[in-house]
């Protein structure tokens, strides 16, 4: 659910869960609160890793990589405001959406040639499911606490009852 009038462009910070389509375990192994990733989720968090490099006025702070879901927040900063390029063309700013779909469609090209190329295990249909929860960070209290759920989520992984879930609740900041 997005906030209705919210602009979603502006500069601020983004707290997403973006789920893996039918909950499979394709990202990371948690034991003992020790989080492992595949090699599909070493991909997944490199990507994440580079949005900044190639998107001028995105920026990312903490990322989880959980065995089917990932954390992490997304900040767009004051860069990412609407640019007349020296040309005269202009550069619209990104929107939050832009940056998760890019996000995806990134990985799930990279992971689609694993499965060719690698033997990772096969997906039907689409890697990630087709939308995302998101959370507007408004203020340091929230991030903090946001920050720390994120950095937590291994540990307590094998003993929350809800990461047999698809759809994993958040807790209201």
């Amino acid at each position: 659910m997005r906030l209705k009038g919210y602009d979603y462009s502006q500069p601020g910070a983004y707290f997403v869960t973006i789920c893996i389509e039918g909950s499979f375990r394709f990202l990371s192994e948690i034991i003992d609160g020790q989080l492992y990733p595949s090699e599909s989720g070493k991909m997944v968090q490199a990507i994440w890793d580079e949005l900044p490099l190639y998107y001028p006025g995105v920026d990312v702070d903490v990322f989880v990589l959980m065995p089917d879901h990932v954390h992490g927040i997304i900040l767009l900063t004051e860069e990412n405001r609407l640019t007349v390029m020296p040309d005269g063309s202009t550069r619209k700013p990104m929107i939050l959406w832009d940056v998760v779909g890019r996000f995806k469609s990134l990985t799930t090209a990279r992971y689609r040639h694993g499965v060719v190329k690698l033997g990772w295990p096969r997906f039907e249909k689409r890697f990630w499911q087709r939308s995302y929860h998101e959370s507007i960070i408004r203020d340091e209290i929230s991030w903090q606490k946001i920050r720390q759920y994120i950095l937590n989520n291994p540990v307590v992984w094998e003993n929350d009852p809800q990461h047999l879930k698809i759809y994993h609740p958040i807790p209201e900041w």
